[in-house]
């Protein structure tokens, strides 16, 4: 078969006033991205998931045992427990900070996280007591059990990760993450301060311009303003082991930030996919049919004659020669088999441009079956 498979080899969003964002390139402005290759590398082991229903049930799990509540700043009284620093929340229960609350908390008493990291915890809950606003605004905070996951003013509004991943599970049909990375990374993450999906379709591929792409997209979210909610779709050829994604065209984005209006992001998300997978099906189809005819039409009715259409189209001799005789061990001299043989060929070339430059030649011969 032809070889078209894949290959081996923030700021926080918590009161910013513009909703939501988009941008896209046109369909040949190849480019890779590095979105997925970023994260694989900031994640640890305990935020990676296997499949994605694993990762739907950990954010749902998250969202049931989770718990918004509304308070005043100035009743925020800090303390020690068990000689780390806590605050006191309005239900009488002691809240401890994570990473990612404890800088919230710093941001809102307009002093240094640095400067509090090298306190003492007693000196620390000082300084809180005597820097944090006095207002009749309260905050919210974001806890799970006793921890303390976000502290946000009244502009912010949630958007759980779990009812992300219904829109991405109901409408991204067959479309699944890349294969395991180089460091075990899946492409699935989830922490304490957000979520990224990285999903493909590998069985998508279509024809654009006269070469072979499949579709896939990044969607991302933070339940506590880490970052905004957000996507990328984009047509790709190749994608390495360390989950960089190569030529890809047809890159479309958009985000929203947690403001208000934030669900209404979920419907634009929810149209993004579906215009995907309508354009996967469509060119699918069209690609199918390409390639059914490649496997029925010859290119010649002799090696000669093969060889000759071959030379025409930029294909070096010495190519020619080794493509024909294996596509003689398959029996004719059919388009499909001459491409078949000469992808397999080039993925010998030692050098990364002469390889995309043959490939391309190469995936040009289809366009004889049309």
């Amino acid at each position: 078969m032809v070889n078209l498979k894949i290959q081996g080899s923030s700021t926080e969003d918590s009161n910013g006033e513009s909703t939501s964002t988009w941008s896209s390139s046109k369909p040949t402005r190849a480019s890779s991205l590095g979105r997925a290759h970023e994260e694989l590398f900031r994640r640890s082991p305990d935020e990676r998931f296997s499949s994605l229903a694993e990762l739907d049930e950990h954010c749902r799990q998250e969202k049931q045992f989770s718990t918004d509540t509304w308070q005043l700043p100035q009743t925020l009284r800090p303390r020690l427990l068990n000689g780390e620093l806590s605050i006191a929340l309005e239900s009488d229960a002691d809240g401890q900070f994570n990473d990612w609350s404890f800088s919230q908390m710093c941001r809102m008493s307009g002093v240094s996280r640095d400067t509090l990291n090298r306190l003492s915890a007693d000196t620390a809950s000082r300084v809180f007591g005597e820097t944090l606003p006095s207002t009749n605004k309260p905050v919210q905070l974001l806890t799970t059990g006793r921890t303390v996951r976000s502290i946000h003013g009244v502009s912010y509004t949630r958007l759980w990760n779990s009812d992300l991943l219904d829109v991405v599970r109901e409408f991204g049909t067959d479309f699944q993450p890349p294969q395991t990375a180089s460091n075990g990374g899946t492409g699935l993450y989830c922490g304490e301060q957000d979520m990224f999906c990285f999903l493909i379709d590998p069985t998508g591929w279509a024809e654009i311009d006269g070469e072979a792409f499949a579709p896939g997209f990044f969607v991302w979210n933070s339940e506590v303003g880490r970052r905004s909610l957000g996507i990328q779709t984009f047509w790709f050829q190749a994608v390495c082991q360390n989950h960089i994604v190569w030529d890809a065209v047809e890159v479309v984005e958009f985000t929203r930030k947690h403001t208000a209006n934030v669900r209404d992001g979920l419907n634009e998300i929810r149209q993004i996919i579906d215009r995907l997978v309508a354009q996967r099906d469509s060119r699918r189809d069209s690609f199918v049919s390409v390639i059914r005819n490649a496997m029925r039409s010859r290119l010649g009715s002799d090696a000669d004659e093969a060889a000759k259409t071959l030379l025409e189209n930029g294909i070096p001799r010495n190519l020619c020669r080794k493509a024909l005789e294996i596509a003689q061990q398959q029996g004719a001299f059919t388009i499909f088999s001459i491409v078949d043989a000469l992808t397999r060929l080039s993925q010998q070339t030692r050098f990364a441009g002469d390889r995309v430059e043959m490939d391309s030649r190469i995936g040009n011969l289809l366009k004889l079956a049309v």
